[in-house]
Formats: C-alpha cells, structure tokens, sequence
C-alpha cells in the first residue's frame, strides 16, 4: 500500500458547546496543523499515487476557507460541538470529494489543535 502525505498550518477560533469545559467555552484560537494522508495500492503512469501539486492545491483550498473562521458559525458545524475529531471527519470528507483519483483507496486527516492533542478521521473511497 503506498501512502502520500502533505502538512498545512493555519489559525481559525471556536468555543465549545454543550458541557462546562471552562475558558474552552469562549472563543479562542488555535493554530491548527493538518496533514492529509492519501493510500492506494497502485500508482499511476507517472509513478504517482497523487499528484502532489493536485492534493497541495486542494488542500491549500481547504485551508483559505477554514482560516482566520470560527468553526461555529460556519453552516457545518451547525448543532456540533466544533472538537478536533468533528473537524477531522469535515475536512477529510470534504477533501475526498475535491481530490479525484482512480487509484485512491482511503483519505485521513490528521488535525492538531496544539503540539500533543490531535485526532483524525478515516475514509474509504471508490477510487482504489
């Protein structure tokens, strides 16, 4: 299984809701650190699993819309709580829908809000 991974940093703000988590409750910012993580078990004539130019476009994409946003007020997280684990599984989805390959098994999204918390999401995709 090959694997190709690209890493961004950007700034977005959120607020917790639906518990007492303390100031995690007021708007706050984070710099958040996503690295996409592309597999597939076949490359393609050019040796490439994905073009890299193609997923840094897509992601760099991603990343103009979410920056300098707070999460709760876009239309996604709408009834959410704006954690790291439903970030992961919005941008990973919306990210496998950006990026067509035919070799493309499964997309993850790695996020970090901080230098040790972080999770991810998961998706398998028709195209491997």
């Amino acid at each position: 299984m090959y694997k190709v991974a690209v890493k961004r940093g950007f700034v977005a703000q959120h607020f917790l809701i639906g518990g007492d988590w303390g100031a995690e409750n007021e708007r706050h910012s984070h710099h958040y650190w996503v690295e996409v993580q592309l597999e597939g078990a076949e490359l393609d004539q050019h040796g490439y699993l994905v073009d890299i130019v193609a997923i840094e476009r897509n992601l760099d994409a991603l990343v103009d819309y979410y920056r300098d946003k707070t999460l709760n007020d876009l239309p996604e997280f709408a009834g959410l709580n704006p954690s790291i684990e439903h970030f992961s599984r919005i941008f990973c989805t919306a990210l496998a829908e950006r990026i067509q390959a035919p070799n493309l098994s499964a997309v993850t999204v790695q996020m970090w809000e901080n230098e040790i918390a972080w999770a991810s999401y998961r998706l398998m995709v028709d195209g491997g």
